[in-house]
């Protein structure tokens, strides 16, 4: 028992799941508390969630976290939240949801983000912001309301993302963050709003929705009484807001340990794949994709290129065979295939065949953005067997990362790696020849809850900036690094040749059997 303030809480509020995890203030791990996130997916493309019950949710975890840690609201000396990324969460009056949010994953916006990239002003906004313009952005979103809900913007008196809602519960206060801000509406520069951006969005009219830019890493502010008997918590508890998720992950995993040429590979269902570089060292690319998001370290960005697949390829080709034995009898688990993969690769040729790892209905979006992309395996003969497609399968996730770090520049000279495929060495040796390039693991669990706990360990001063906090909490929990194999490397270069030579000349076919799918639903 104890009254000193020893504890940091990290609020990190997935797409799929919403953790609150206490940490002490030199970043070891002490207890996690989550509760399954809840969205619904419409046929028209629609991906929303409800704001009060996602409020309601972190609250639970926050409480579930006091069942774990005695007399936790006395020891906690701050709390930090980040959050899913892009989406539109409208307040009104009161801070009422003016309605259900649209996640990330809402598609609605294609035909607004095609009306926009088409425009004369979207070579300059992709230059200010680094970021390509996609569905998922509250900017595209928020022009295809201004289009067909203007409803919805005319009710609402601010728009935020997710943590920015759930900080508006913790706190009272509009606001949102920098890595958010400018890579939706500002400059990556200045990380402030950007009045050529809002122009090129044609949401002029809509700028007063956009809240205040306050950097967690300077500010915090406290716990509302209402928040903290909702949560129990105490009143008055500092509270600072993180930046999005994507670069809290990657800080707690390693993206940025003083090291120059390091990168960070998120491998979970999606693939996200980062590089740390001063802002005047952003390589923009010709095809206007990717983001540019700010980390919270004075002019340190990350650029990033995101696979809308990553594992899910890997999934697909085990329910393949979890479906063809289970016609003959009891299928396999999931866990049962997964522990041969290892053996499959044993027993398969390297860079034998050609597979694109565009598994997802939502086609690609890094480091292009075609919505018709599909999967592919090319180069299959009568010799091939089930482990020659996992084998190409594992490797089409490594040339994914590699054409995604292609269209950032330089090859990364060292890889860290995080998500659940880090723990399989099968993928790391392909990711690290696929890169040749050596390649560390963290041992950070959660490291999303662990990036804006960092954070807040700065604001409240447990830290005098976040290099010194780093050393502390990031460096020490990365692997050993595993060197790629030089033969498989070669093998790589020759594979990633044929996998982008395919890729490009698959792009007409993707129109054609999208037009086909079209034709196919409209008679049904």
């Amino acid at each position: 028992m104890t009254d000193s303030r020893d504890l940091i809480i990290g609020i990190d509020a997935g797409t799929s799941v919403i953790k609150a995890v206490a940490f002490d203030l030199r970043g070891q791990q002490l207890a996690v508390s989550s509760v399954r996130n809840r969205y619904v997916l419409g046929a028209d493309g629609s991906a929303t969630q409800s704001l009060p019950q996602t409020w309601t949710d972190c609250a639970t975890a926050l409480r579930g976290l006091g069942d774990k840690i005695d007399t936790l609201a006395r020891r906690v000396a701050a709390v930090a939240v980040t959050g899913q990324g892009d989406g539109t969460w409208l307040a009104g009056k009161g801070n009422e949801a003016v309605a259900d949010a649209w996640l990330w994953l809402d598609a609605r916006a294609a035909p607004t983000v095609k009306r926009l990239a088409q425009g004369s002003a979207e070579r300059a906004r992709f230059e200010a912001t680094g970021t390509g313009l996609n569905t998922c952005q509250q900017g595209s979103q928020m022009a295809h309301m201004q289009a067909h809900q203007p409803e919805n913007l005319d009710r609402a008196e601010v728009a935020l993302h997710c943590k920015d809602w759930l900080f508006l519960n913790l706190t009272g206060i509009r606001a949102t963050d920098p890595s958010e801000a400018s890579f939706t509406f500002g400059d990556f520069r200045t990380r402030l709003y950007s009045d050529t951006v809002i122009a090129a969005l044609g949401l002029e009219t809509r700028r007063h929705l956009l809240p205040e830019i306050v950097d967690g890493t300077r500010q915090t502010f406290p716990l509302t009484a209402e928040a903290a008997a909702q949560t129990g918590l105490l009143q008055g508890t500092p509270v600072s807001l993180g930046y999005v998720d994507m670069v809290m992950t990657a800080l707690g995993a390693g993206v940025h340990t003083g090291d120059a040429g390091a990168a960070c590979s998120t491998v979970g269902s999606t693939g996200v794949h980062m590089r740390a570089v001063t802002s005047d060292r952003v390589h923009l690319n010709a095809e206007g994709t990717g983001y540019v998001i700010c980390l919270p370290i004075p002019d340190l960005v990350t650029q990033v290129q995101t696979n809308m697949a990553a594992t899910l390829n890997i999934d697909w080709a085990l329910d393949l065979a979890s479906d063809l034995i289970g016609e003959m009898g009891d299928a396999p688990s999931h866990a049962d295939l997964v522990a041969r993969i290892d053996d499959w690769l044993d027993h398969s040729t390297p860079g034998a065949l050609v597979y694109h790892p565009y598994i997802s209905e939502a086609g690609e979006r890094g480091p292009f953005v075609n919505a018709d992309a599909r999967a592919s395996l090319i180069g299959l003969n009568a010799s091939h067997r089930f482990p020659d497609v996992i084998r190409a399968v594992i490797e089409g996730l490594g040339m994914a990362a590699r054409d995604c770090y292609a269209a950032m520049g330089e090859m990364p000279r060292e890889l860290r790696l995080t998500g659940g495929a880090a723990r399989s060495p099968a993928l790391r040796q392909v990711l690290a020849a696929s890169l040749n390039t050596p390649v560390r693991v963290s041992a950070r669990d959660e490291a999303g809850a662990a990036g804006c706990a960092m954070m807040t360990a700065v604001a409240i001063g447990a830290y005098p900036d976040m290099n010194t906090c780093i050393t502390d909490w990031t460096t020490p929990l990365l692997g050993r690094p595993e060197a790629p194999d030089p033969g498989l490397a070669q093998v790589y270069d020759s594979l990633f040749t044929s996998y982008r030579a395919a890729r490009s000349g698959l792009v007409p076919v993707w129109g054609t059997l999208a037009r086909h799918r079209a034709t196919q639903g409209a008679k049904t």
